[in-house]
């Protein structure tokens, strides 16, 4: 509009005076114990297992749906360590994340070596649709006690604070796993976890002591 205006497209600009206000809104994300719950499960259906291991893998990889969705062997790479990673460019903002495969995600990839649509088309996971994906969660959640509205982009939120960031890893790190164009787009995950809270104050107690 304010281009508009300098062209003389319009006579003035409605919204000189107008001013947008942000709603903070308060992301959710499991808790450690949620997530053992959801990994150590046992599951009466095999539709229901599947949705759970991609869910899993997301949580350790922070992956978003549209890219584990597309996720092929052209991905996985050897670091300069000796392990695999995965080099991904995001569906979303085309840029790369670069992100280790902790031994969880691992797993099950080679859980997955010989499934049918690897042969189709190339792809490591078996992924199903968004849709029919969340609603199977659900179920999941269900089953395991879990009251958090659970869907698949939990996953992404799951590994950016309690994967990474309540385990220590610095907010740099996470934001180029994540893909983040801007280290203040991943300050929105750097919420304080009672785990981190309480381990950092515990050093905070060591270190001053009050004379008797």
């Amino acid at each position: 509009m304010r281009i508009a205006f300098a062209n003389n497209w319009v006579k003035k600009d409605p919204f000189y005076h107008w001013k947008a206000n942000w709603k903070k809104v308060e992301r959710d994300v499991l808790t450690e114990a949620e997530l053992r719950s959801i990994i150590e499960k046992e599951l009466p259906l095999k539709r229901l297992d599947q949705v759970r291991d991609i869910f899993v893998f997301c949580c350790f990889t922070g992956l978003a749906y549209v890219d584990v969705r597309r996720l092929s062997k052209i991905h996985i790479v050897f670091g300069m360590d000796g392990n695999r990673w995965i080099k991904i460019n995001r569906s979303k903002t085309n840029s790369r994340s670069i992100i280790p495969l902790l031994p969880a995600a691992q797993k099950i990839l080679s859980k997955y070596v010989n499934h049918t649509q690897k042969s189709m088309n190339g792809l490591l996971l078996p992924v199903i649709s968004n849709q029919k994906t969340n609603v199977f969660l659900k179920e999941i959640a269900t089953l395991c006690n879990i009251e958090k509205n659970l869907t698949f982009h939990l996953a992404r939120h799951t590994f950016a604070t309690t994967v990474t960031l309540a385990n220590g890893i610095p907010i740099e790190s996470v934001s180029k796993m994540l893909g983040h164009q801007s280290l203040k787009t991943t300050q929105i995950y750097a919420k304080v976890i009672d785990k981190k809270l309480s381990e950092d104050m515990n050093i905070l107690r060591g270190k001053y002591q009050y004379p008797k």
